[in-house]
């Protein structure tokens, strides 16, 4: 909560504002929309969808725009302007004027992961930027439950009020995250601190680096299954009580918390994050394997496999990100971190966008074959990021 370096305590403050805000607008969102603003689900699905494609591009120009402007106020403009978008939402009354702003406040949000990814690595060097970036996670996890709990409070109120309230604080909470960021030294984030003529790679023509963003795309569908797909399979295929969701993600986030910093501490070498990022892969193959022997079963045992298969999700989850923060990191030019973090976070946005259509393509539309096929997905994209882990590492080695 409070670390010693500067720069670790603003955006740890800044995080505990914002997943704050990102706990209650996820946990009343949805019904907002579809209560109180007036639209279809349908048109909500559409809106998030085409928001999620537009986020993909804003991702990757963020970075580039940190080389020009600064990490730290593209980090403050995107909390800032996200803040203004989600009271956008309170005024909304056409769908037009809804993907708008659905488009606006994604964007805004993939871009504040690209600002904050970027200010990491321009902060901090070597295992500092991973063990930061696991704190912060942990944080993540733990404030996210915090809001949930005052989340509770609007949706069991149930009025309009209430529902206004609730999205009008997500607004403010994320602005609110703007006042530590200002604690950041400009010079710690700035661009032009280094040689002028320093000559930097594209990470758009470095393969392996857009090798290991694709794989990570297909490794982060693993939290659309989790927080689309296991629902829909545990209401449709299960006879588990719905509450059950509610249980297991609670789970999940606690499980993060606690241990996502440990984990973290074994992945600081390419070589490294290629195992953890394996041993993720399995794990999820594992969780997948479980979550299809849920099916068909009592609702006491139904319960104790859907617990079990949140448990290994977890641990994978754990060691994927690891993995992934590492090779973000580590095969990145530092003399050109924006733009490398903003390819990275498009392949995290690549892969929000496609998880729930692949998930219900899938498990939730062929049950345990569609399971098995996503188990072998997860498991090949593990596996390939430690061979590209070790062939990037053998290449390095001197003979």
């Amino acid at each position: 909560m409070r670390p010693d370096d500067p720069v670790a305590r603003a955006l740890t403050w800044a995080t505990i504002s914002s997943s704050l805000s990102r706990a209650v607008f996820f946990s009343v969102s949805v019904l907002f929309f579809t209560r109180v603003a007036g639209f279809t689900a349908t048109t909500v699905g559409v809106a998030l969808t085409v928001a999620g494609a537009v986020a993909v591009g804003a991702a990757l120009g963020a970075g580039y725009l940190a080389r020009l402007v600064g990490a730290r106020s593209v980090l403050m403009a995107t909390a800032a302007g996200q803040g203004v978008a989600l009271g956008g939402y309170l005024v909304v009354r056409t769908p037009v004027a809804f993907v708008v702003v659905a488009c606006v406040a994604v964007s805004l949000s993939s871009m504040q992961r690209t600002a904050l990814a970027t200010t990491i690595a321009e902060s901090f060097t070597g295992s500092e930027r991973i063990e930061v970036r696991a704190r912060l996670r942990a944080v993540t996890n733990a404030f996210i439950g915090v809001g949930t709990g005052l989340a509770a409070v609007a949706l069991a109120v149930g009025t309009r009020p209430a529902y206004l309230t609730a999205m009008a604080a997500t607004g403010v909470l994320q602005v609110v995250s703007v006042v530590p960021l200002r604690r950041v030294p400009r010079a710690v984030v700035a661009p032009s601190s280094g040689p002028a003529r320093q000559v930097r790679r594209s990470p758009l023509r470095d393969r392996t680096y857009l090798v290991a963003t694709g794989l990570y795309a297909v490794t982060t569908m693993q939290f659309g299954m989790l927080t689309v797909g296991v629902p829909l399979w545990i209401s449709g295929w299960t006879n588990a009580p719905a509450v059950t969701v509610a249980v297991l993600l609670t789970l999940d986030a606690a499980i993060v918390s606690l241990l996502q910093v440990w984990a973290a501490r074994g992945a600081k070498t390419i070589r490294a994050a290629g195992r953890a990022t394996a041993r993720g892969g399995v794990l999820l193959a594992v969780a997948c394997g479980l979550y299809a022997a849920a099916t068909e079963r009592s609702v006491v045992v139904a319960v104790t496999v859907l617990t079990l298969a949140t448990i290994a999700h977890s641990l994978a989850e754990i060691q994927s990100e690891a993995g992934r923060w590492t090779l973000a990191f580590e095969l990145a030019d530092p003399t050109n971190a924006g733009a490398y973090q903003g390819v990275s976070q498009m392949g995290m946005a690549v892969g929000t966008m496609l998880a729930p259509l692949v998930v219900t393509a899938t498990a939730i539309e062929h049950g345990r074959a569609g399971w098995a096929a996503l188990a072998a997905l997860f498991l090949a994209a593990g596996l390939s990021t430690l061979w590209l882990a070790k062939r990037h590492s053998a290449r390095k080695t001197p003979a």
